[in-house]
Order: C-alpha cells, then structure tokens, then sequence
C-alpha cells in the first residue's frame, strides 16, 4: 500500500506525480510549515520552489527514489500526450517516423531586451535574457551550457474560465487539439513520434486563467534538433489545423479522462466548491468537458464543433497575451535567433488579457451583491459523502480583491504564507497540538487554495478523528480563537523574521533541476511578477523593500533590510486576519457517516452531500470564542533548528576532479566518464560484529549538508503479515509523538524517516550538518530507548492510529483500475513475505492489541547487524564520533552472519510455450462505481547483466511512442496508454498498460497483445544505425548526467550497500554496454523475451459496471507450474509460492 497516513483531500493537496490536465493552480512558494514530507536533499530545487504546495500535518517519510520531484499545487485532471504515466514505469520515450513538413520562410523580427536584470539566486551561474518579440510576445531565455536538455514552455493567458457557456471544456479541449497536428507540421503524431526519436517528453494542462504547453528534450550537441523541436513547438500556436478527424476522435479522449475522474473525491469536491461561486462568475463552470458538453450538447444547439475551437483559439491565442520560457545548454544569441524563427509568426491579435472581460467586476461570491450561486457560500456547511474513508472539516474564507493593485500587493507581500506559517503550525501551543490532546484530530494543514485573478480561498482543513467528528462546532470554535488571537495580539517580530531566515537559507543553497520543471514555472511566472523578479518571485518573501521599491538583491539576506520593510509584511498579514470572521466563512465536511443521509446529487460528477445554513447560535459562540489563552494556544516559540552562520562553513571545497567545481560548462564526454570516487569502510566490525560503516565526505556539491542512514538487519520484524501491521502502526505513532519536536526541524529542513522493512529497521536523517547529530541524537534516543514517549498513552490513543490505518488501506479499493492492475502484476513477481497483500494487512491490523505492540516494539532494536552510510559535510571523525554515538543509543546485541536476513529477489513468472497464451490473472474491480475495464502486460527479463538492462530500456524506448499512437490515438481505446520499464532487484520487465471505459478488459489485452505481435516486423525490422545511435545516445545521455544534489548521489550509494553488489561505477558500466549495442542485440533480445523464454503475465481488471467481461472467478483451482486457464485472485498466493520455488532451482 502507500503511505499509511492519510492525507488532507482538498483541491491543492492532488495527483503530486500526474502530469497534465486540467485546473486551478497558483504557483507560488513553498509552503514548509504545513509538514509535507521534506525533501530528500534539504536544498531545494528550483522545481519544488517554484509551485506551492498544500502541506498536511503528517510527516511523509522522505524517499531517496526522486530527489527532484515536483510538489504540484494545482488541480491535475489530464494525463495528455506521450509523457503520460511515465512515472508509473519510469521508461524513457523514444521512437522515429518520417514527417511531412511545409516549408515556410523564416520570420525576422526584431526583438526587444529587456534592460531589467533578472534577479537569480547566488549559486545559479546560467545566463538570462528576458527580451520581446515584435509580435509582442514576452521570452525569458536561460542559457544552461552545463545541461545536456533543453526545454520550453508555453503559458497562453487563457483559460477555462473562458469557456463560452454553451460549451463547458472547450479549453482544454482545444489544449489537446493544438497537438494533433499544425500547417507546418501535418502529422496527428509529428510531434510525439520527434519528441520520442529525440529523448523527449511533452505535455500541457488547463488551469482557470492560463493553458501551459512543455516540452524537454535532449539537446546537447544538438543545434539543429533543438531549433526545430522550438520550430515544431511554435506552430501549436502559429498554426494548429483543428482536422476534422482528429477533432473527433480526440473527444473520446477528454470523454475517458472525465471517467476517469469520476470516483476521485478531489475533482468531485472541487466542482462543489465551485458551485459555492456565484454563477454570473466564470469559475463555476465546469473546466473539464466529456462528450455531454462537448458533443452532445454542440449537436443539441446546432453547434459546430470545429468551428467553435478556431473561434476560441482565434479569440484568445495572441501573441500578445503568451510568455515563452526556453532553458537549453545554448547561449543566449544563438537561442535568440532559435526564438524568433520558431515563434515569430505567431499572430499578434492584439487583444486584451481574458480576465479584464469578468475580474474586478463580476463579485465572486453573492453575499449582498445581488449575485446568486448554485450553493450557498458564507455561513453553510456542506456535507459530502466521500469516496475513500475520509474524515475532515474545512474552514473556507473567500478573499476578494477590489482592484488589480489589491490583488498585486497580496502576491508581493504573501501574507497567507505568513498566516498559514502560525494556523498550520504543529508545535508546542498550535492549533493541532490541542485538537491532538482533545482527541479531534489527526492531521491540521492550512493554506490559500482557489486562485484567482479577483480572489483567492484561504483554508485551514482538519483530519479528524470519530472524536472529533462529533466535536465539529469545537473543532471551529478553536480556529476561531485562534485566528481572534492574530486579530488581538500582534503577531511577534520573531515569526517574520525566522520566516524571511529559512526562506533565505533555501535561496541561498538552491539548486538546478531539470530544465522542463524550471521552464514551466518560469513561464507561469512571467505572467505573476516583473522581469526582475521571473526567478525570484515565486522563491522569495519580502519581494518589497519600501512600498513603492521592490527588491533588487541576489544576495541572501538574514534579516529585513529596514523595519519599515517587515511593517509591510505585518500591515498586510494584519489586513488578512481581518477578512478570517465567522460570517465570512463557510464548512464543507467529508464524512461515511452522511451516506444514505443526503438530499442533493452533484450534476457532473454525481457526488451526494448536503448544504444548510449554520444554526445562528452556533455562528453567535464562534464569534464570542473561548480567549485562546485559557486553552493553551499560543504563538510559536523560536526556533532551535535554524543553523548559525559559522554552522554552515563547508569542511571541503568541491574540486572538478571529483565530478565538482566549474558549473560554468558542459563537461566533456571524458570528464563524464570520469570515476566517481565512492564511499570507503571507515569501520568494519566483522560479519559477527557491531557495525560496518560506509563514508564519504562531499567533495562535489559544496553545501553545508549531510545524511546519515543507520539499518539494523534483523528477519524477524516483517516476517508476517501481524508484524508488518505491527511495523506500520509503530512508525505511525513514532512520527505522530515526535511530531512537536521534529516540526520546528523539519522547517529548518532537518528531516528524518524510520523505516521497519523485510530485512530490518532504517533510520535516516538529512539536513544542515550544523545541528544534524544532535537531531539525529534526540529522535534515536526516544526511538530506541524512550519507548513509552512514541507509543500510544492508552487504548483510545491506540485505536485512533489503528483507525488512520485501516482507512488509508482502504483507500486501496478506490484507487483507479490501472493502479490495481500494476499492484497484482507487481505482487506476483515479490516474495510472500517481503510484500504483503493489502487483505492480509488489513486483516492482521484488525486483530493487533495495544500489548502486542508494545511487545513487538521492545524487541525492534534488541538485536542485529548495523550496516551505515555517512555522507556529506562531515569529516572522518565526526563521522565515526555519530555512529558512536547512535550505537550507544541503540545498544543492540549481535547476531551472527547465519542469521542475516534474505535479500529480495526478484521471482520469475512462469513460461509460456511458443504459441500458448501467457499467464493470466483476471480479477473484479473491488469498486463497484468505477466503470473502466484495464489491462497491464508485463514481459519479464531475468538477466542480470548490464546488457540485458539497457536491451530491455531500449526496446521500451522503441515500443512507447508507437504503442501509445496506436492504441491511444488511432485505435481510442482510453485516456491512460502507456508503457515502460519497472525493475524488482536485478530482473527487469517491460510493461504496457490501458485502461478504458468503452471496451471490455479482455479486449485492451487482445489489441495490445496484437501489436505486440508486430514489433518484430513492424518496429524492429525497419531499424537503422541511425535510429540506434539516437536511443543509445539518449541513454548515454540520462546515465552520465551530472548529479545536481547530493541525495542524488547518496541514494545511488546507498542502493549499491543495501543490496550488497557494491557496484558504485554501475551507471558508467551501463554506458559501457550501451555503446556495444546493435540492432541484432535488439532484435535477438525481443525474439528471447517474446517468443523464446516467454515470461508474459497478463493482469486484467474487469469492472462490475461499463463495458464488463464475463464476472472473474476467485480461484481456478491453480496448483503450480504453467497455468492452463485464467487465474483468480485467490490463486495469487500459489503462483507466488511456485515463483519461490522456481527461484530456489535457479
């Protein structure tokens, strides 16, 4: 299962890792007191800066698997383009197909530069140059000769608020056209199938006011590639044709994605948010669109389709209203002359900005202006039944703006980061620490969520416990009191100051992330802030240093440059509070227990819930709230974790020798393939010994930095399904106990995780090295010897964590059909007791007693074999001086080599004879609402070699684009298409995937096992050197990329002791075989995987409702060996039992 904790569901807490789509968003800063998981390096990159992020009250352990992930605070609704669900199987897309192309003359405008710097941060040493094409669209370039992609972004300033009423989605319809083919580039999938031939990713969403296109692709040493992917990009917007084939067929797509939506209670809670606007306000409509709208509502009032998308896209798509970022490795004036060629033509229709047709004007919510909503607003409380086993209250002020000035300054100033820094606060004295004690809640996060040119919502949501639940009118009142409590008593000088301190920290040690990450908030940017402030804006506070300046400064400050300057700040976080009364608020509330309750059905995604007006006596007690004082809640205390300036000294300069220094320029083809050098053992204790101790000091990144990871081997913790139950609340609680102390850490970006896993417990803890060890210290020691401090203080403590889990399993039911395929492909191919099934989880969880947890929590650290990694700016004693210290904390006994625990290994599937129909498992959607059908083919490959890894990413590379056209856009089978490589050890496996709602689950597996078929002569067959060198080089590309922070580095280290292979050059080896390939590797590896070897499993997810296949039986009767009929799901345990076994023979 996921994260055992459960998150806030709001509209700014949605799909993290899904890229496209459709939705509200702001991209703004950071929020870091709102307790999402820390990164894994505690220097940001610029990625996670640039978009805010609602952060829930519960800790996500930090992950090493993607040390640049993006936090996205926007609401998600499409997966578009080739790029979708990469980050389920993480291949990389590549294909090649010839392209018809018109040939047009090249544009020569001229262009304006900006004489404004850019303010950027101090370790950033790329150039920018933000400058104006004549036809008035606004560019900012970056020239990054370090980087080996290049990327860019468009942000056309219109968006779904600007749908015409008679059709809802014809916005972000026509942001799906515009890649179907332009004048200059005909081809339905030109651009696709030259993304994919180039080792590029490409996609787009539509957002309220603002539709944002992206693209990154390789461009190193690439000129000509990267001048017409900016050519090919330009005529989205120059030229699109809007065909009347393709306009047809794209409808089913927006019709699958919207049923793919329909059991999300994040898209089903944000239409009735929306529904809370008043209806003269173009936010409530519906952005998404599906046939109803699109469709059958265009044929219904005599409506021309196509017509209606070239007037929308002729209306709105001026280059006068877009801002193009491109982040390539070129310098400036060569990205110039790239610009102008590929974007000059756009039409300059010279209108003005959508939003001046409605903002300002038209009140957003009725209240007494005379406007009226579908739902009520101020003063009501909805009540939804949820989906998934949610349990929360909102508390919503809608926050208007008078004019464009208002609106401006709130974005400068940022009071709501400031506010939500004190609401969304987690320590001693906070709203959460209260409702903890009272037993209301689990989680509290607090945030501005709608965002708007005339409006943003500012919220604090609840997670509450079955307590809590009944003590709503409470849960209020103490938000109420403590929002009286900002209103009475100024908010201490302090707060601010620690903001603008931490804030600054990050500034200062930001990093470079990927460049498509950095283009599209660049583009976003450039239509929020000034020139000067494209970078800086979204990533810093205090952005005013006098209210008619602005700040002007790369450097990082410590504190306000005058008092005046954080006055400002006061004034407007002053003026927020003001706006948070309880007659301007409103409660929308989650709960099971209001099914079959309900009277009101929502239009579009069918949700129940209720609306009324909050009784006037309870309005009259929130207004006449209990003094927060005399409930003890009171501000936040300093901050103990904020590193002192001599604690950031860097013990070691970075020097090019060791992969560091010059970040000035490309590094060459030699340079890269430079060894890295690794880890050494500083201590080895033996096999029958205390600890084996891994370090290196950095000598590459040059930060004030440092992790540590600590396991304890051990077999007995996760050697049931009881025990892992048991692991799982432990870390649960350990993480809710600690949460005071380590909040106050985790905003000075100390983080920490813990851990219990098949071969053992692991703690990790990363941050500023100046006050690491002692962090690491003080959670050790309550972790392995405080044991009463993390464990609950009684029964009713117990069965609220009890009831977190068992509702966060639940989840798993909701999940999409796809999700569900994956999971029972991917259980089949993990030992029984390195993963257990989520029944076997849920059962085991019901059955586990307060006394068996403190029992089983009392041997955790009793005994074992302590593996550690310390890496960063420490040097060898200090290094050796902290494992000491965490062994003494620890104190274990030693366990001899026998009694180490197995390693995971991957279990091979069964094979299928040549001609026979691979292993398959057919299992009923355990949604009964959800109507999509879906079907994930996995081929698996046992070679251990690091040829056989990089044949099997190649073919991945090479099926994706073609899988994707053909089942996706020419056959329409469903919105999610996708295919690529997953890993489990050292076995890889190639996979596809479709899910779909308009043909059954056994009919997706029938196409894509056709067009399986016809790789070999259709795909393989027709390869040339050329297309080879261009996938090999793509890899070579991605493995020899510099790492752009340390827990990249550490996580690759890290990964090669825990698995015991040692192999740290693994990446170079991997190189190394890659330039060996030839297209008789390829084509001999495909004819192993598909029609020799044979280590196929189909996985189908048949729904009880849409387009359903005969009802799947439990069980077949399966004994072992090949399965001769379709397998249940009941028949899981013993194929994996049989995989065990044949894994053993091997």
């Amino acid at each position: 299962p996921s994260s055992p904790l459960s998150p806030l569901t709001t509209t700014s807490n949605i799909l993290r890792n899904i890229h496209g789509g459709i939705g509200n968003s702001s991209f703004g800063r950071v929020v870091r007191h709102h307790a999402a998981a820390p990164s894994n390096d505690s220097t940001r990159s610029e990625e996670d800066s640039n978009k805010s992020e609602f952060r829930c009250s519960k800790i996500t352990p930090p992950s090493f698997d993607d040390p640049d992930s993006i936090a996205r605070r926007r609401l998600v609704l499409s997966l578009l383009s080739s790029a979708s669900l990469a980050s389920s199987f993480g291949g990389n897309a590549s294909a090649d197909a010839s392209t018809t192309i018109i040939t047009q003359p090249p544009a020569t405008l001229a262009t304006t530069k900006s004489p404004i710097r850019v303010i950027k941060p101090p370790l950033d040493t790329r150039s920018y140059s933000a400058l104006t094409l004549s036809n008035g669209l606004e560019v900012l370039l970056v020239s990054d000769p370090t980087s080996t992609t290049g990327a860019a972004a468009m942000n056309v300033h219109v968006g779904a608020t600007s749908d015409p009423l008679e059709v809802p989605g014809l916005a972000h319809f026509c942001e799906h056209m515009l890649f179907l083919g332009t004048e200059t580039y005909p081809g339905e999938d030109s651009f696709s199938t030259f993304m994919s031939a180039n080792g590029g990713t490409n996609n787009a969403y539509t957002d309220s006011e603002r539709t944002v296109y992206y693209y990154e692709i390789n461009a190193s040493d690439a000129d000509a590639k990267f001048s017409e992917s900016l050519s090919r990009f330009g005529s989205f917007f120059a030229c699109p044709l809007f065909t009347e084939g393709a306009t047809g067929r794209e409808l089913n797509a927006i019709d699958s994605e919207h049923s793919k939506n329909l059991q999300n209670d994040v898209f089903r809670l944000y239409q009735l948010e929306k529904a809370r606007v008043s209806e003269d306000h173009p936010f409530s409509k519906f952005f998404t669109g599906n046939k109803s709208t699109l469709l059958e509502g265009t044929k219904r009032q005599n409506i021309d389709l196509r017509q209606q998308l070239v007037k929308f896209y002729e209306s709105y798509y001026s280059a006068n209203q877009m801002s193009l970022a491109v982040v390539a490795p070129q310098p400036l004036d060569k990205l110039e002359k790239f610009v102008v060629e590929g974007f000059g033509t756009i039409p300059n229709r010279d209108i003005a900005a959508p939003k001046e047709r409605w903002a300002f004007d038209v009140p957003p919510y009725g209240g007494n202006m005379g406007s009226k909503s579908l739902l009520p607003a101020e003063k009501s409380i909805m009540e939804i039944v949820p989906i998934q086993e949610l349990r929360q209250v909102t508390v919503t002020w809608p926050i208007t703006f008078e004019s464009k000035q208002e609106r401006e300054a709130f974005r400068l100033n940022k009071p709501d980061y400031f506010v939500s820094s004190l609401l969304g606060h987690e320590g001693v004295g906070s709203l959460l620490s209260y409702m903890k004690g009272r037993g209301w809640a689990n989680s509290l996060g607090a945030s501005d969520n709608a965002n708007l040119s005339d409006f943003v919502t500012f919220e604090v949501t609840v997670e509450l416990t079955n307590k809590g639940l009944d003590a709503i009118d409470d849960v209020c009142m103490t938000i109420f009191s403590y929002v009286d409590m900002m209103r009475r008593t100024a908010i201490p000088d302090y707060v601010f100051d620690e903001n603008l301190q931490l804030d600054e920290l990050q500034w200062r040690y930001t990093t470079k992330g990927q460049p498509g990450g950095y283009a599209q908030g660049l583009a976003v940017s450039m239509d929020e802030y000034p020139p000067s402030l494209y970078v800086a804006g979204p990533r810093r506070l205090a952005l005013r240093e006098t209210e008619e300046t602005l700040l002007s400064s790369d450097d990082p400050r410590m504190s306000f440059k005058t008092k005046g300057q954080r006055d400002i700040l006061k004034d407007s976080c002053s003026d927020l509070v003001r706006r948070l009364t309880v007659d301007n608020s409103f409660l929308t509330v989650f709960s099971k227990t209001f099914e079959g309750k309900t009277s009101r059905t929502e239009k579009w995604y069918g949700t129940n819930y209720n609306v009324r007006d909050i009784p006037v006596s309870t309005l009259t007690r929130w207004r006449n709230a209990v003094p927060a004082a005399s409930i003890g809640l009171e501000y936040p205390r300093k901050n103990v974790f904020i590193p002192s300036e001599a604690g950031l000294r860097v013990k070691k300069k970075p020097t090019k020798k060791n992969g560091g220094g010059d970040t000035t320029r490309a590094l060459t083809f030699e340079e890269k393939l430079a060894p890295i050098p690794p880890p050494t053992v500083i201590r080895d204790d033996g096999d029958e010994g205390r600890w084996t101790v891994h370090f290196k000091q950095d000598d590459r990144f040059g930060k004030p930095k440092a992790f540590m990871i600590f396991q304890l081997l051990t077999g007995e913790l996760y050697s049931s399904p009881a025990k892992a139950s048991l692991a799982m609340l432990y870390q649960q609680c350990a993480a809710d106990k600690l949460n005071e102390y380590t909040y106050d850490a985790r905003l000075a970006d100390l983080s920490y995780d813990l851990q219990v896993m098949p071969r053992g417990v692991r703690l990790t803890f990363g941050g500023y090295n100046d006050k690491l060890k002692a962090f690491a210290s003080y959670v050790t020691s309550k972790l392995a010897r405080d044991l009463d401090d993390v464990l609950p203080s009684g029964e009713e403590d117990f069965e609220r964590y009890k009831d977190n889990l068992l509702r966060a399993l639940s989840a798993f039911k909701v999940k999409e059909p796809y999700a569900h395929a994956i999971y029972y492909s991917s259980l089949t191919q993990q030992p029984r007791n390195f993963q257990y099934t989520n029944e076997q989880l849920v059962t085991a969880l019901k059955e586990t007693s307060l006394p068996e947890l403190v029992g089983y929590v009392k041997t955790l650290w009793a005994a074992g074999k302590g593996e550690a990694l310390i890496q960063g700016n420490y040097d060898k004693k200090e290094a050796l001086d902290i494992v000491n210290t965490i062994d003494k904390t620890i104190s274990f006994n030693t366990i001899s080599s026998d009694q180490y625990p197995a390693r995971n290994k991957g279990l091979p599937l069964p094979i299928s004879a040549p001609g026979d129909k691979p292993t398959r498992l057919s299992i009923s959607e355990p949604n009964p609402s959800n109507n999509n059908a879906a079907s994930t083919i996995t081929l698996q490959c046992l070679g251990t070699s690091e040829k056989d890894h990089v044949l099997v990413e190649i073919l991945g590379i090479i099926i994706k684009e073609p899988f994707y056209d053909d089942l996706r856009t020419k056959q329409q089978l469903g919105y999610i298409v996708s295919s690529g490589v997953k890993a489990v050890d050292q076995t890889r496996s190639l996979n596809v995937i479709v899910q779909s709602n308009v043909v059954p689950a056994e009919k997706i597996t029938s196409s894509m096992m056709n067009f399986l078929d016809t790789v070999s002569d259709k795909l393989l067959a027709p390869l040339t050197s050329v297309d080879i060198e261009l996938y090999v080089k793509g890899l070579v590309d991605s493995r020899l990329e510099p790492d752009k922070q340390l827990a990249i580095e550490v996580t690759r280290n890290w990964s090669e002791i825990a698995s015991g292979r040692f192999q740290y050059d693994r990446l170079k080896a991997e190189v190394a075989a890659l330039l060996t390939i030839r297209k008789e590797d390829i084509v001999d590896y495909w004819d192993l995987l598909y029609k020799k070897e044979r280590r196929i499993l189909v996985s189908e997810i048949v729904p009880q409702i849409g387009p359903t296949s005969k009802k799947p039986e439990l069980s077949s009767g399966y004994s072992g060996g090949v399965p001769s009929s379709v397998l249940g799901i009941n028949d899981i345990d013993q194929l994996r039992a049989s995989g065990e076994d044949s894994r053993q023979n091997m």
